[in-house]
């Protein structure tokens, strides 16, 4: 099984993200995936690893009951699949997002004085979310 975890990692801010602070993407129905990703995320800090909110948001949108979840789960890891450096959170909505000793993750706003002292801390690997826009 494929896993899209990160430790000790701080996924920050796309270059090309408007947002100068974090914003809670726009509720909507069906949740969008940013939506989803923010609600499970903001709700539930450090309770919940990247492979955690990437099949959560999946099974969620595509109604896979709790019974079928294991082997989805499964199945679904055994393709790659794209970590959060390709979510909207960081992307679009400014949100950076802290990957702890143990994978699990939180939301941290670009701007604030978290955001900040996480990426300046030198015990944590720092990466940046993809460009939604080339070069």
């Amino acid at each position: 099984m494929r896993t899209t975890n990160y430790t000790n990692t701080l996924i920050q801010v796309a270059d090309d993200c408007p947002a100068a602070s974090g914003q809670a993407p726009p509720a909507s129905t069906p949740g969008t995936v940013a939506a989803l990703q923010y609600a499970l995320i903001a709700e539930h800090p450090y309770a919940y690893t990247s492979d955690d909110v990437l099949f959560e948001v999946y099974a969620l949108r595509r109604g896979i009951d709790d019974a079928a979840k294991p082997a989805e789960r499964e199945a679904f890891f055994a393709k790659d699949q794209p970590c959060l450096r390709s979510s909207p959170l960081g992307k679009r909505y400014g949100w950076g997002i802290h990957h702890d000793e143990q994978g699990r993750i939180a939301l941290v706003a670009v701007g604030s004085s978290e955001y900040d002292a996480l990426a300046s801390d030198p015990s944590l690997t720092r990466v940046k979310a993809m460009r939604s826009r080339r070069a």
